[in-house]
C-alpha cells in the first residue's frame, strides 16, 4: 500500500508540473492561442494541485495510522 501511495503522489506532482508547464507555454506563444487556452489551464492547474494536495494529505493521514 506504500508503494501505491507513493506512485499515486508522484504521478498527481507530475500532473501538476505538466499543467504548469502547458500554461507556460501558452504564455510564451501569446496571441490568440494564449487567449483562448489561458484561463483553461490555470483552472486545470488549480485543479490539479488541489488533487495532489489531497493526496498528499491522504499519504500522511496512512503513513501515520498505519506506520
Amino acid at each position: 500500500m506504500d508503494l501505491l501511495i507513493n506512485l499515486l503522489i508522484a504521478l498527481s506532482l507530475l500532473v501538476v508540473l505538466a499543467t504548469l508547464f502547458s500554461g507556460f507555454y501558452a504564455m510564451l506563444r501569446g496571441g490568440d492561442f494564449a487567449l483562448r487556452h489561458s484561463n483553461k489551464l490555470m483552472r486545470w492547474r488549480v485543479a490539479t494541485q488541489a488533487v495532489a494536495v489531497t493526496v498528499l494529505l491522504l499519504g500522511f493521514w496512512w503513513k501515520s495510522a498505519h506506520g
